[in-house]
């Protein structure tokens, strides 16, 4: 065996054997800059941003072979570039933007499905060129990143919905038209981090195997995901649509579970409403806190996060885009060593938060400290030193069949409270294992409600108490007021609500009140407003059969995720 065959016999070896003793696999080398960055930006911009309306679904469909069937005629939708003049775009700008919010790369949607270009191309005149603009956007975001030490990838829509030879008889001519896109991206621009490929649920018809050698002919480097070969029935979210070329799965617009054999990366949205590209100023943004729930859940997932901002018309980043990014960037700069360059684990995320490792150090991300104290299953390890990041006192006990971390109160760091456990042995070696959560009494109990949106079952009472953090109870959009009503089957005793209310822009619930029954009567044991994404909370021992949540207050069609209630602990 000569010794290249050695090298990768040896290496096969040490992924397996990752595997099987449940430790995170490493990366190959190519990734190591992309996975210990763990954060991104995300660009979604063109002519569009004129109409305030989302990137390319918004154009009125003009090929059957495409899903796209958005309100705005194809003829003004495909004419906006005429009006498109950001003036005001400062690629450097952009950049310090990014930079200040603690990313490590940005992915510009060079070509979205609408068939814009956002370069000079020779291949189309439907670009940047050809705008009262007439400047050449990638090329001033690749250089402005190459300055400040920035990686810099590019979004390509194989799939063209202005182009009628997409999918059609002639499909052969629009791959190639298609591939001669990808070799201006490619060679005109200096080194080229990522590239970020998308996908429609149509088949994909884009030579596929061309189109990766090409890929890696002009970047031998850059890092790929996994949509290029997605068909109708691919999931992306799944570590099996990684094809042979690809390099890591993408879930959109959710938080990927924990899966540490295989790179993966959320793609999410600051818009308050999730929308991609710029929409408009009523549109808003979610809260920093939501944004950091994002960020500890996908890098304790050991996962990435690549989070989109919408550029203005005039080419700016919206201030409240910009501003939310920044107080990210305040977090990362005490907390960033428990983000970059770490994975997740060795405690998968669950109910009390997320889990990083790096090194000897195992970071605990609390967000819920239950009743007071964390009880996690022991580690086959020694705790040396404990410490909350930012200061503070941590202590760890060690029970036998649980390791007990406490932090006083007054010294805990809201919505994130970061613990690290200094241990006496590399913590990447160490099995994976989840954080069992306690069994809510209401779960498959028989629920009820006043109302519910469209008297579908799948918002029915019973989406609240099912256990999934995926289904939920809805009410109609005219409805503010509204009650939830569980039979827990046989009096039982609880002292815990928790309460999952998830969206920024489904959180409308304003004034609520947790009750139960008895004598004849509704007894409120806990009362709050402004349901946030989760209430977490302890009241005086209560023993009851019906137990409701009322809504007395809400913006309008208020919507529950989950409600749960525990018994006192043991």
């Amino acid at each position: 065996m000569n010794t290249m065959k050695k090298l990768i016999s040896i290496i096969g070896l040490a992924l397996l054997s990752a595997a099987a003793l449940g430790q995170p696999r490493p990366y190959p080398e190519r990734l190591h800059w992309w996975a210990d960055a763990r954060f991104g930006m995300f660009i979604h911009w063109g002519p569009i941003s004129l109409k305030a309306a989302e990137i390319s679904w918004s154009r009125a469909n003009t090929n059957p072979r495409c899903p796209n069937n958005g309100p705005i005629p194809a003829e003004e939708y495909d004419n906006l570039y005429k009006r498109f003049d950001p003036a005001k775009f400062d690629a450097r700008e952009w950049v310090r933007i990014a930079k200040a919010a603690g990313m490590k790369y940005m992915v510009l949607t060079a070509k979205h499905g609408d068939g814009f270009l956002l370069w000079d191309s020779k291949v189309s005149d439907y670009n940047i060129m050809h705008t009262p603009f007439h400047r050449d956007v990638c090329g001033e975001l690749a250089r402005a990143a190459h300055e400040a030490g920035m990686r810099i990838g590019w979004y390509f829509s194989p799939m063209d919905w202005k182009d009628p030879d997409c999918r059609g008889a002639r499909n052969a001519e629009f791959v190639a038209r298609m591939q001669a896109e990808i070799r201006e991206l490619l060679s005109n621009y200096g080194r080229i981090d990522l590239m970020w490929f998308d996908c429609d649920g149509r088949e994909a018809l884009w030579d596929q195997e061309a189109t990766y050698a090409l890929v890696k002919r002009l970047q031998p480097d850059i890092v790929i995901n996994n949509r290029l070969d997605a068909g109708p029935n691919t999931n992306v979210a799944q570590p099996g649509s990684i094809g042979p070329h690809a390099d890591y799965f993408t879930p959109e617009q959710w938080i990927g579970g924990y899966e540490d054999q295989h790179p993966w990366e959320s793609c999410m949205t600051v818009s308050r409403r999730g929308q991609w590209s710029w929409g408009g100023s009523d549109d808003g943004v979610k809260s920093r806190d939501d944004c950091l729930n994002m960020l500890v859940r996908c890098v304790g997932g050991d996962g990435n996060v690549l989070l989109d901002v919408g550029p203005m018309p005039t080419g700016q980043i919206a201030p409240e885009q910009a501003g939310l990014l920044r107080q990210i960037g305040a977090w990362l700069a005490s907390a960033g060593a428990s983000i970059r360059g770490s994975r997740g684990g060795p405690w998968k995320p669950g109910e009390y938060g997320a889990c990083t490792r790096k090194g000897r150090t195992v970071f605990l991300h609390v967000q819920d400290w239950g009743r007071g104290s964390l009880r996690l299953p022991p580690l086959p390890a020694r705790v040396i030193r404990a410490r909350v990041v930012g200061g503070g006192r941590a202590a760890v006990r060690d029970a036998g069949s649980y390791w007990e971390v406490t932090v006083p109160e007054a010294m805990r760091h809201g919505p994130d409270t970061i613990v690290a456990l200094e241990l006496d042995r590399a913590a990447d070696g160490i099995p994976s294992v989840a954080v069992p959560s306690p069994v809510s009494l209401c779960t498959g109990a028989r629920a009820t409600a006043s109302n519910v949106f469209g008297n579908m079952p799948e918002y029915g009472a019973d989406k609240a108490v099912d256990g999934r953090d995926d289904t939920r109870w809805a009410t109609d959009g005219g409805i503010h007021a509204a009650w939830l009503e569980v039979d827990l089957g046989a009096p039982k005793t609880f002292d815990r609500v928790v309460i999952l209310q998830a969206f920024p822009e489904l959180r409308r619930v304003r004034r609520f009140a947790v009750e139960y029954w008895q004598d004849g009567a509704w007894h409120a044991c806990w009362s709050g407003k402004e349901l946030g994404a989760k209430l977490s909370a302890t009241f005086p021992a209560v023993t009851a059969q019906r137990v409701r949540l009322n809504i007395t207050e809400a913006t309008e069609g208020p919507t529950i995720w989950e409600f749960r209630l525990f018994s006192p602990a043991p």
